[in-house]
């Protein structure tokens, strides 16, 4: 059996407002002249995620079985609700999961189990992201060759996973109350473009960047740190988002279950705010982007042992310092009256095109791997190259749902992928938005990434046919409708 952490108890805002909600009424008059009391309604909720037997984890080429817990992983909760006294005007409702990606069809299960408990609510407007932790359970079947009996296997943790989601949405948005929003831009170096570029113009994940022939990192990385955040009347947090454009896979390697970095991040700010504050984890655009040093090793090491750190301490007082200093500034400007309007959308993509050439090369990797039972994932990922040249037509599109929200002053957008950070900068660019929240690896899909030109040009995993579905045309659309729903909601 897994050596498990204490139980990690639900907490809503229950019993945190029970006792505020007049002075709340008060406060929230004296701060915001003649606007209406309780117009955002929040509620937020988190639950353990965390199997208590061992189990298979996701992220790796190779199978790694955990029989240990290092850190709980869990599902942050957050529903938001505007209302014109007794008239629900819009809604949104957010969960963040420590988890590689939203398999499957795990999403749809969530919204299927929150409406048979809550049906007058549309629970098309509930989405699901992931943090990108590599050292949490797997979720689908077939995909690593596993024992047949002494851990959970990947359908019974989904059934797992669903139920838990699914009652502490309804926890949330049952227990919901009056509060005020505040959104604020910090800044903190998480991520590390983790494509570096050779003097023959190819590039490589994790490059080497001591050898003669390096040139450079192929791309930008996004420092910002995103905070929303949600207060009581007492002008105290009671539920945050966190957007970090960076996956949480400092620890990616290992045979345990581990939040990574969001664990001890979730750790600091409850220390800073509270222990009852929830913590969403939200992962920005950074598809090329990763926690693992580029440069400097040497120098990083001694500033840990000197501060005495781990690198998911450093990474997580690296985020606490940005929030705290960021909130310091925006809790003298906490808002009830915003404009909540959320927009559910299907974005018709342009597939990527398998060649013959790379469908050749596919192939022959294929034969060569095929000879050593070890490569099961890596044949099942070569294959995706195979089956799609066979299947392919001109003109097929990849299609899947992306939200939009307004917020006050600030815009949320989702996507599936692991979206290259370039085209996360074109949307908080090109967004009418006063600050523009990107979270991507939301929704039902298998955690696919998507390229830059740049990026196929080098070369190398992540930017290849067989790691992505959809290539650079299809991010560029990607950008296009985002921006033209984002700013559709400032047109009035």
């Amino acid at each position: 059996m897994i050596k498990n952490h204490p139980p990690f108890h639900r907490r809503t805002l229950h019993g945190r407002f029970s006792g505020v909600a007049v002075c709340l009424a008060a406060f929230l008059c004296c701060h915001t002249p003649g606007l209406k009391a309780a117009d955002l309604m929040v509620g937020s909720a988190v639950t353990s995620i965390t199997p208590d037997e061992p189990v298979a984890l996701s992220g790796q080429f190779h199978t790694r079985i955990a029989t240990k817990v290092e850190s709980p992983v869990t599902a942050n909760v957050l529903v938001l609700e505007s209302r014109d006294g007794d008239t629900s005007l819009d809604l949104a409702i957010m969960v963040s999961c420590d988890l590689v990606v939203i398999r499957e069809d795990v999403q749809t299960r969530i919204r299927n189990g929150v409406a048979k408990k809550l049906p007058e609510i549309d629970v098309q407007k509930l989405f699901v992201n992931a943090t990108h932790t590599h050292t949490a359970p797997v979720m689908v079947e077939g995909k690593y060759v596993l024992p047949d009996e002494g851990e959970i296997q990947p359908a019974e943790y989904v059934e797992f996973l669903v139920e838990r989601v699914s009652d502490a949405v309804v926890e949330a948005w049952t227990e919901r109350k009056p509060a005020g929003v505040s959104w604020a831009l910090g800044h903190a170096v998480v991520a590390r473009n983790r494509r570096a570029v050779y003097a023959d113009g190819s590039a490589a994940m994790y490059g080497r960047t001591n050898k003669p022939e390096f040139r450079g990192i192929e791309g930008y990385e996004d420092h910002d740190i995103d905070v929303l955040s949600f207060w009581d009347a007492e002008k105290k947090p009671i539920a945050m988002a966190v957007d970090v454009a960076c996956p949480a896979q400092e620890v990616e390697g290992r045979k345990a279950v581990n939040a990574d970095f969001w664990h001890e991040t979730r750790n600091l700010l409850r220390k800073r705010y509270g222990q009852e504050l929830d913590v969403l984890g939200w992962c920005g655009a950074a598809g090329d982007q990763s926690p693992h040093l580029m440069l400097n090793r040497a120098a990083e090491a001694r500033m840990l042992k000197l501060r005495g750190l781990t690198r998911l301490e450093e990474i997580a007082r690296r985020i606490d310092v940005a929030v705290g200093d960021a909130n310091d500034v925006a809790q003298g400007d906490i808002r009830t009256d915003v404009k909540l309007t959320h927009l559910v959308k299907t974005f018709k993509l342009p597939v990527w095109m398998v060649t013959e050439e790379q469908n050749a090369a596919a192939q022959a990797e294929i034969d060569r791997l095929s000879k050593d039972p070890a490569n099961y994932r890596r044949v099942k990922w070569q294959k995706k190259v195979t089956d799609r040249y066979e299947q392919q037509q001109e003109g097929d599109v990849y299609e899947r749902e992306f939200h939009v929200i307004r917020l006050g002053d600030i815009a949320i957008c989702t996507n599936p992928f692991e979206l290259f950070t370039d085209y996360g900068i074109q949307i908080k660019a090109r967004s009418k938005a006063e600050q523009t929240f990107v979270i991507q690896l939301t929704g039902n899909d298998s955690g696919t990434y998507l390229p830059t030109v740049r990026a196929v040009e080098g070369g190398s995993y992540s930017a290849i046919a067989a790691s992505c579905p959809v290539g650079p045309k299809g991010g560029q659309a990607l950008v296009d409708q985002t921006v033209a729903a984002i700013n559709s909601l400032w047109e009035e």
